[in-house]
């Protein structure tokens, strides 16, 4: 049994303070221990004017740190009374320790992109511990809607294949429908149809594609109940429209369409600023949530 940590950074903002919450939850159902941690130096490890911050300036941080996990504590006390909690704290960047501490976790969670740690997704370097995290990311967004489905999408490449193992464990542990969603219109494919019905045969391969790749998880998870969904759309368009009413979406960090090299694809991208719910990405090199 895996006995890993959920792992989830903080930094004293309110989306930090509701991806604290929802790990409780998630290392509750999960009945491991949550580790959060607090880092409170410079992105790039600097310290402007000396090669390292006084001695002073770290012991100020670290005391802010220190009260900073003190009110997670309390308030995951209240709201997640069952919750085995253990923090840390870290002089490195939130960047650099939230990577490093994941090496040791089934799952890293972080808040929506609005604070200071949660802002690592805002901008170009943003999606660097999302894209070099050693685990599975979440990224608490939008609304929590604990009862509704978790939604996958799958493409058939190997990241799908790891993202579709990570949603049927999320499903069977929270006791809701898993909805897997096969959009498949790619540009190859655009430019021969154009805008008209792709043929029939074309259609039938996709349904295909997609029982074939669930049904091995259905036989390991025969009390998840899955809704199958084909869509002819741009996937990126279908995830974001589902996640107005899910639980969660789990996605590879990118598709069959992605270029050789990327990280993160187009659509994982998409999910993470978009997505009306939380979001968690499985990324190449990770190991699945439940399989640590």
């Amino acid at each position: 049994m895996n006995t890993d940590p959920v792992l989830v950074g903080v930094d004293g903002s309110e989306s930090a303070a509701a991806a604290a919450r929802w790990a409780a939850r998630e290392a509750v159902l999960r009945h491991v221990p949550l580790t959060v941690l607090a880092a409170f130096g410079f992105a790039d490890g600097s310290f402007v004017g000396e090669r390292y911050p006084p001695v002073e300036w770290l012991e100020v941080k670290e005391a802010e740190a220190e009260e900073l996990l003190q009110a997670v504590r309390d308030d995951l006390a209240e709201v997640e009374p069952r919750v085995r909690i253990a923090v840390e704290t870290s002089p490195a960047g939130p960047e650099v320790a939230l990577r490093e501490a994941s090496a040791k976790a089934r799952m890293l969670v972080l808040g929506e992109p609005t604070g200071t740690l949660s802002g690592l997704l805002a901008g170009s370097p943003d999606i660097d511990l999302v894209a070099h995290a050693h685990c599975p990311v979440v990224v608490v967004r939008g609304t929590i809607r604990p009862r509704e489905p978790v939604v996958v999408g799958v493409d058939g490449s190997p990241l799908s294949e790891a993202a579709i193992g990570c949603a049927f464990e999320e499903a069977a542990v929270h006791g809701v429908p898993l909805v897997a969603v096969h959009a498949w219109l790619d540009a190859d494919r655009s430019r021969l149809f154009g805008d008209r019905d792709f043929p029939f045969e074309a259609r039938e391969a996709e349904h295909r594609l997609l029982a074939q790749r669930i049904s091995g998880y259905s036989a390991l998870y025969p009390d998840v109940r899955v809704e199958r969904i084909v869509e002819q759309d741009r996937p990126r368009d279908r995830l974001i429209e589902w996640s107005s009413r899910a639980s969660l979406v789990v996605l590879g960090s990118r598709g069959r369409g992605g270029f050789t090299g990327m990280v993160l694809g187009s659509t994982s991208h998409a999910l993470l600023h978009h997505a009306e719910c939380p979001v968690l990405v499985v990324r190449a090199g990770t190991t699945a949530a439940g399989d640590r």
